[in-house]
C-alpha cells in the first residue's frame, strides 16, 4: 500500500469518524447521564464492536451481508428498534432517578450496551463492509488483501476511538454545565429520550 492510499483512508476516516452518527452521539449521553467515566467506557465499547466488524470484513463474510440486503435491512431495524428501546426507558425513569443519574446502567452493562449499538449501527457496518474495502489494493491476493483489511480496519478503529474520546469529554463537562438541580436534570433526560427516539426514526428511515 503506497503512502498516498494510506492517508487518503486516514482522511477519509478522520472525516466520517468526526461526524455525529449514533455511536458519538450514545457516548455523548453517556457522558451526559452517568458522567465521563461512562462515556470512556462507551467509547472502548463502540471500537471492540468496531473490531467484530474488522474480522467480518477482513475473512469474507462482508460478501455475504452485500449479496443479502433482506439480513442488512433486518440488522438494521433491529439496532433502530433498540435505541426506540433506550429513549422509551429514558421517558419512564422514575424522576427520583433521573435527578441522581442512577437510571443508567454499572458500567458492565454501559459497555455491553455500547457493543450492541455499534454492531447494530448501520453507519458502522457500511463503513467496514463496504467503505473499507475501497481502499485496498486492486488485484490483491486473498492473504494480502485480509492483511490489508485487517490493517486499515485497526487505523481506523483507533482514529475512531480518539473522537469517540473527544465526545466523552466534551460531554461530560458540558453535562457538569447543566447542574445536578432536579428540574435540569429531568430537562436533560427529555433531550436525551428525544435523541434516541430521533435515532431509531433515522435508522428505520434508512432501512426502507
Amino acid at each position: 500500500m503506497g503512502i498516498g492510499q494510506v492517508l487518503g483512508f486516514a482522511g477519509a476516516t478522520a472525516v466520517v469518524a468526526g461526524v455525529p452518527g449514533p455511536n458519538n452521539l450514545y457516548i455523548s449521553l453517556r457522558s451526559l447521564t452517568q458522567g465521563r467515566r461512562a462515556g470512556v467506557v462507551s467509547a472502548f465499547a463502540i471500537e471492540t464492536a468496531s473490531l467484530v466488524y474488522i474480522v467480518v470484513a477482513a475473512f469474507g463474510l462482508a460478501t455475504l451481508v452485500k449479496a443479502s440486503p433482506a439480513l442488512f435491512t433486518s440488522i438494521t431495524v433491529i439496532g433502530a428498534l433498540y435505541l426506540a428501546y433506550l429513549g422509551v426507558k429514558m421517558l419512564r425513569a422514575p424522576v427520583a432517578e433521573q435527578s441522581t443519574g442512577l437510571q443508567a446502567a454499572p458500567l458492565g452493562r454501559v459497555f455491553r450496551d455500547g457493543v450492541v449499538v455499534n454492531l447494530l449501527n448501520p453507519k458502522a457496518m457500511l463503513f467496514f463492509l463496504a467503505f473499507l474495502p475501497q481502499f485496498t489494493t486492486r488485484g490483491a491476493g486473498p492473504d494480502q488483501l485480509r492483511t490489508e483489511l485487517l490493517l486499515l480496519g485497526v487505523g481506523a478503529a483507533t482514529i475512531g476511538l480518539v473522537f469517540d474520546l473527544c465526545y466523552a469529554v466534551g460531554a461530560d463537562a458540558i453535562g457538569r454545565r447543566l447542574g445536578a438541580a432536579r428540574t435540569a436534570t429531568r430537562r436533560r433526560n427529555l433531550v436525551v429520550a428525544a435523541i434516541y427516539l430521533g435515532l431509531s426514526a433515522f435508522a428505520l428511515v434508512s432501512a426502507l
